[in-house]
């Protein structure tokens, strides 16, 4: 007879104490004993981006295990905070589901449903009100600065785009990548690394305007170039080395006609 499924609740409780227990001062983990919310905190950002990367793969049998690591960070957080008198799990768990019935009111109360465009609006509203409560004024107000740098464009730009602060359509935003690529190559002569990371951060930033543009994600735009780059890369020093060659030391002419044989190879694949 097939053992019972584990319950939500018991299992929960069970990574709670095991968390109590690597932070006990006597009997824990030396390691988890010296950790800080500054030094957790990278390893949160990174646990994410391994379950963004798991559904990206398609890889369902392994995405259990990355949203327990991220579930982790989460337990661990609210278990620092419980040392230090400020809140436990349970005031976490409480938040959050406080949060979502009062973002859902055609969900949790009398209120019409609404369509998705509507709710959406709806949705903006709340959380401005709840913006406003925490005291937190003007229209880019409560977006992370820590957000990935591409992420955050996007987001601060359509929080301007909301009172009317944006480019017309695409064709517009465009025109200002070539106004910036023209200020970029006026900079290269001089070679002032300032200067330099002033243009060529003005370039990302309007290539961040240009996706939100056309309803894409910048962020997820460069994974899949970053991917797509990897790939390729990969399979050209592969058969570089199928041959006995190797990339250090070979011409980039000889290089270059190996990458368009992979994009070649890839295009009639595909």
């Amino acid at each position: 007879m097939p053992a019972p499924a584990p319950s939500a609740e018991a299992e929960l409780r069970r990574l709670i104490d095991i968390m109590a227990a690597l932070r006990d001062q006597d009997t824990g983990c030396p390691w988890d004993k010296l950790q800080t919310f500054d030094t957790i905190a990278p390893y949160t950002i990174e646990e994410a981006y391994e379950v963004a990367d798991t559904i990206a793969q398609r890889d369902f049998s392994a995405l259990p295990d990355e949203l327990g690591d991220l579930l982790f960070q989460v337990v661990y957080h609210a278990r620092m905070a419980e040392e230090e008198g400020r809140f436990a799990f349970a005031e976490v768990a409480k938040a959050i589901s406080d949060k979502m019935i009062r973002r859902h009111p055609h969900v949790f109360s009398d209120s019409a449903v609404r369509d998705a465009a509507t709710q959406t609006t709806a949705w903006e509203a709340q959380k401005s009100a709840e913006r406003a409560a925490r005291q937190e004024t003007g229209t880019l107000a409560g977006v992370p600065i820590a957000l990935p740098a591409l992420t955050r464009a996007e987001k601060i730009t359509k929080r301007a785009a909301r009172v009317g602060f944006d480019w017309p359509d695409a064709g517009a935003v465009l025109d200002k990548l070539d106004e910036e690529i023209a200020e970029l190559k006026a900079e290269l002569p001089l070679a002032d690394p300032a200067r330099l990371t002033d243009e060529v951060g003005d370039m990302l930033f309007v290539l961040a305007n240009l996706a939100r543009k056309l309803d894409l994600d910048p962020e997820a735009c460069l994974r899949h170039a970053n991917q797509k780059f990897s790939r390729r890369f990969n399979a050209m020093e592969h058969a570089f080395e199928t041959e006995g060659k190797s990339l250090k030391g070979m011409k980039l002419a000889d290089m270059e006609a190996g990458w368009q044989r992979v994009k070649k190879a890839e295009r009639d694949s595909g």
